[in-house]
């Protein structure tokens, strides 16, 4: 569907997003990097996403100035408290059973950057989705499946956890990990991709 115009990675060891950039066709490597994720004092959500893409995209960089580096971060927010990923399986349980029948925001941070040719870009998007009511005995049979030890909020909603959700108000890639109608834009508007030639 695309092609790859220019080196392309991904910071991240996201199997989702790897899917997404596969899915399209896009040809890239794969480099993760490590940081500290920690929210900072009065950090807003969009604010933390796109700080911590930034800084995914930035260390990649630094070893490949001539590649065009994508770095992403997910963190979903109910009432205003920042949910990422849990720590174990009572985490994910608890987070879990706060966001049941209730309407959360998922926040997707991306980052775009290139050293070679000084370019550094950032953007966030943001997806509401509410949850149905679903027993606590459920939720618990979900988390010992173990797919939501990965993943911000402790669902994936590409996978097992779509059950959970009862309404999307916005991107559906975003809330998997990519918001992908923004980053394709970005993608082709920097010349890095184009369209695809069959």
């Amino acid at each position: 569907m695309f092609q790859t115009l220019a080196p392309l990675i991904l910071a991240s060891g996201s199997p989702r997003r790897r899917k997404f950039l596969n899915d399209l066709g896009l040809v890239f490597t794969l480099a993760s990097a490590d940081l500290d994720e920690s929210i900072r004092p009065g950090e807003l959500p969009g604010e933390l996403v796109c700080r911590l893409a930034q800084e995914k995209a930035a260390v990649v960089a630094a070893d490949h100035p001539e590649a065009w580096v994508i770095g992403a971060d997910t963190v979903v927010v109910l009432g205003g408290a920042i949910l990422g990923k849990p720590a174990g399986p009572v985490e994910a349980l608890a987070m879990l059973e706060r966001l049941n029948g209730r309407t959360h925001q998922v926040w997707t941070g991306v980052a775009i950057a290139n050293l070679d040719n000084r370019v550094g870009r950032a953007f966030a998007v943001c997806t509401e989705v509410s949850f149905a009511e679903t027993a606590p005995a459920v939720l618990a049979a979900y988390v010992a499946t173990g797919e939501p030890l990965d993943k911000a909020g402790s669902y994936g909603i590409q996978d097992i956890g779509v059950f959970l959700v009862d309404t999307v108000r916005g991107s559906y890639s975003n809330v998997v990990g990519l918001p992908l109608p923004e980053l394709l834009g970005q993608l082709l508007e920097l010349g890095i991709i184009g369209p695809g030639s069959n």
